[in-house]
This record gives structure tokens, sequence and C-alpha cells, in this order.
């Protein structure tokens, strides 16, 4: 089997672990470019004896290291503010948090992928979960035509301190109360069934005012081809409570609008 093919299974999910890290879907899909670039240029290469997608994640944390684009905790004046507050969190607490309950590393693998020991990525994860946690709190609109899974996520955003302040089924009804509400923060299912589509009311929400959304389906892999304007943050059906808590952290990380929703 070649690199390609045996890579390629991982892509999709290294996009999402890229883009959540970095906060956007273009810088996010240039450094997993990037790393892709080195390995097939014979500058960087995989680690033997080690599975490949670790290899892999390693890879692109080296190549996103070294470009010094995301948030350093000494670099950082400590702040009064809650967003000054949130940018003396490091980057590395961030990834540990990400690896482990959004892309399922063990913490022995996450270690391994941003070279600290198992013990470091697990203070690194209650640190960073705690900090977020604490400092950032939003009101969220849930945009979801099972009411099942409505009430499930009403329960996890609710338990992490966020304001549930509407629950929509229907394109036009989550427009509608979107508009009236002015969340802070979108949880969208992609496909309301004869509802609509969750991307078409997000697109019209979006052409309102700026808010961050996560979309939520059971298919992530055809919303992270890296070949168009894709989501920044997804969360796969069916998902972990953990993985709901890690992203919706860092989506209200890198969007000071959302915080002062709260």
């Amino acid at each position: 089997m070649s690199m390609s093919q045996t890579l390629a299974p991982h892509l999709p999910y290294l996009r999402r672990y890229a883009r959540a890290l970095t906060g956007s879907q273009s810088s996010g899909d240039a450094h997993v470019r990037a790393a892709l670039t080195a390995l097939l240029a014979g500058d960087q290469s995989l680690i033997e004896g080690v599975p490949p997608r670790v290899g892999l994640y390693r890879l692109f944390h080296a190549i996103w290291q070294s470009g010094a684009e995301h948030y350093d905790e000494t670099a950082q004046i400590p702040g009064k503010t809650p967003e000054g507050r949130l940018k003396s969190l490091s980057a590395s607490k961030r990834a540990a948090l990400l690896l482990t309950a959004v892309e399922a590393f063990s913490l022995e693998e996450a270690a391994f992928i941003i070279d600290e020991s198992p013990e470091e990525v697990e203070a690194a994860i209650l640190g960073a979960q705690k900090t977020i946690d604490t400092q950032l709190a939003s009101k969220v609109l849930i945009i979801e035509d099972e009411p099942i899974i409505a009430l499930d996520l009403e329960n996890l955003v609710t338990e992490l301190g966020h304001k549930v302040v509407a629950i929509a089924a229907t394109r036009d009804d989550a427009v509608a109360k979107a508009l009236s509400e002015r969340p802070g923060l979108v949880l969208a299912d992609i496909n309301l069934g004869e509802g609509g589509s969750g991307i078409d009311a997000v697109s019209d929400i979006l052409a309102a005012f700026d808010i961050p959304v996560i979309f939520i389906t059971a298919y992530p892999e055809k919303l992270l081809t890296g070949e168009r304007p894709e989501p920044t943050y997804l969360i796969a059906k069916p998902f972990l409570p953990e993985t709901v808590q890690a992203t919706v952290g860092q989506a209200l990380f890198f969007h000071p609008v959302a915080k002062e929703a709260a």
C-alpha cells in the first residue's frame, strides 16, 4: 500500500483537528497541506514503529509549531479581562484537549504527538477545560429536527454553563429565532429533513451577523475535503459529551463577539 493510500483515511479528521486548533478552515488546511508537502518532498518523515495516524498528527504538530501561528502563554501579558486570560491559555493545552476529547487519542498517544509526558498531557487537559469553561459562557441556538438529539444537546451545553435561548427544527424557524435572540453560538445539524438545510439556515444567519457555528453531521468526511469553503468546527454523530464540550470551547475561544453575547 502506498503512503497516499495509507494516510488518505486520516486526512479528513486531521483537517477537523487543524481547523479547531487554529480557529479557521484556511489556516488549518494550510498547515495540513504544509505537513503533507514536507512529507512527500522528503523533508519530513513518519516515525517508524508507530501507527500511521499517530505519526501523521505528530508530523502536523511539528509543522504547526514551527509556524508560530498560535497563542503562546509566554508571549502574552496577563490581562484582567476574560479574553486576556483566555489568550494566556497555551496552545499545547488546547491541543491536548482536542487530541483526546475530539480525536479520541489516548493520553499516551497525545503525549507522543505533542512531545510531552502523559502526566503533562493529563494536567494540560484539566487546565485547559477549566480555563475555557470558567471564562466563557454564551447564549446558544440549537438547530436540530430530532427532538431527542436537541434535548441531549440542550442538556449538555446547559451543564457547561451556557444558556440555550432557542431550539429550531426548520430553516425558517432557525433564522427567525437567531434574529430575535441574537445568540453567541449556533449548533446546527446539517440535514433538517423536511425542514430544509441546516447549512442554508446558517448561511442566512451569517448574512445578518457574525457568529461561531458548530455543525453536527453523521457524515463528517463529506465536509472535510479541503477542496471548498467548509465548516471550521464539526462534530460527528453520534457525539460524546466531551467532544461537544471541547469543540464548543474552541469555537468560543476564537470568537470574541460570542463572549460579548453571553
